[in-house]
């Protein structure tokens, strides 16, 4: 890395605009009428992600006439900047405010309202535009249906997406600048097809260039729909993940992947197929985490507890109770930060993975503070300060120890 030009990160993946409905009763006999039969059918599903298209297709009727009669004609909460990929970034960039580090997103979209207004909001955060491909067809966006008291009152979403534009980013689209960043991430590129696809040899070029590998998902419903029986697939083989340092998914997420009934035999498989290092998410559950490749060193499988200050925060009625939208997007960028960090601070040591995931799990409890995925700051380190106050908590908490 020269010490003329900034740290750079360069993500690419599933970035639109996020239309927040809240609170929609999972529970009410309205709602009941669109809940899935059986998976990939179409149907609506608390914690998973499906296509305008098809489930107009599953109940014969148009999404919007539906989603006045299962919000109950409520407008939505919240617009904002969505998607895997991009608000993980946008979180990175803020957290290395400061820092000679640069954040860069490439992707797509086109010159309606939705993609004037991703492209003005991002004015308001650090992250920069490495390339925004302006394309015939809409910008894709994510109407969040959120049922605060689900699950017990942790809460939970159902996600109806339309990928529009992001059919038609490629991998051409990704110039060398990409590629010879100091990390390179690919978020939710289920939604991206293009990228999906050609996602081993994408990883594999970056590899190439020496840059550090992370992927972080998104719930597969091409896949799902396309054989609900088999596990999805990331990229067009499972020689895609002995090209990844370190993959980021939610437990469900994680399953399907790999094809297995739980955590223990999930793990086995993303370590046998060649994943360096993993985080699995489990909600309000404890994560799972490995490591075994030279940038994270060795890391045995272990747990780590969500925040307890933010759970006691949300009990007490504080922030957005029961919106969960973004928290795994903000924890993968919290992690993506304290990688860079590491990398900038303690150049040749290995990154610890500890350090990396208490700085994630402060930034994605911290997302249930505010509506949607993406926190507008009003000053440079803002949001930097905040999250720094429940990151110190949260490794007295755990007992994690900072190592330099």
């Amino acid at each position: 890395m020269s010490n003329n030009k900034p740290f750079r990160i360069s993500g690419t993946g599933c970035a639109l605009v996020d239309y927040l409905y809240k609170p929609v009763n999972f529970s009410d006999h309205e709602f009941a009428r669109y809940i899935s039969k059986q998976s990939g059918d179409g149907g609506l599903a608390p914690g998973k992600l499906v296509f305008t298209s098809e489930f107009e297709k599953f109940c014969g009727e148009k999404y919007i006439i539906i989603r006045e009669l299962v919000t109950r004609k409520l407008d939505p909460v919240a617009i904002n900047i969505g998607g895997p990929s991009i608000v993980s970034l946008i979180h990175a960039a803020q957290l290395l405010t400061g820092i000679d580090a640069e954040v860069f997103y490439y992707g797509a979209g086109s010159n309606d309202e939705a993609g004037n207004f991703i492209l003005d909001k991002l004015r308001e955060t650090p992250l920069k535009v490495g390339c925004y491909k302006i394309v015939s067809q809409n910008t894709p966006f994510t109407e969040v249906l959120s049922d605060p008291d689900y699950d017990n009152g942790n809460g939970e979403r159902v996600f109806i997406n339309n990928i529009g534009a992001a059919w038609q980013f490629r991998p051409e689209d990704l110039d060398d600048a990409f590629f010879k960043s100091e990390i390179v991430v690919f978020g939710g590129t289920a939604l991206v097809p293009e990228i999906h696809n050609n996602l081993g040899d994408l990883l594999r070029k970056a590899k190439k260039h020496k840059a550090l590998t992370v992927v972080n998902t998104v719930y597969d419903f091409i896949s799902e729909k396309n054989d609900p029986s088999k596990p999805w697939k990331l990229g067009n083989s499972d020689r895609t993940y002995q090209f990844i340092d370190l993959l980021i998914t939610d437990m469900e997420e994680a399953l399907r992947l790999s094809g297995s009934e739980n955590a223990d035999d999930s793990v086995k498989f993303f370590r046998d197929a060649g994943v360096g290092a993993m985080i699995i998410t489990h909600g309000a559950n404890d994560l799972h985490y490995f490591a075994d490749n030279e940038p994270f060193g060795i890391v045995p499988l272990s747990m780590l507890p969500v925040s307890e200050r933010v759970r006691d925060e949300l009990r007490r009625g504080k922030g957005v109770f029961g919106d969960t939208t973004g928290c795994g997007d903000n924890l993968a960028g919290g992690v993506l930060a304290s990688i860079a960090r590491q990398m900038i601070n303690y150049q040749g040591q290995p990154v610890n993975l500890n350090l990396a995931l208490a700085l994630g799990i402060a930034s994605g409890g911290y997302a249930c503070f505010y509506h949607g995925g993406t926190f507008y700051e009003e000053f440079p380190g803002q949001k930097q300060k905040i999250i720094e106050s429940y990151y110190w908590d949260y490794l007295r908490q755990t007992g994690i120890i900072e190592e330099a």
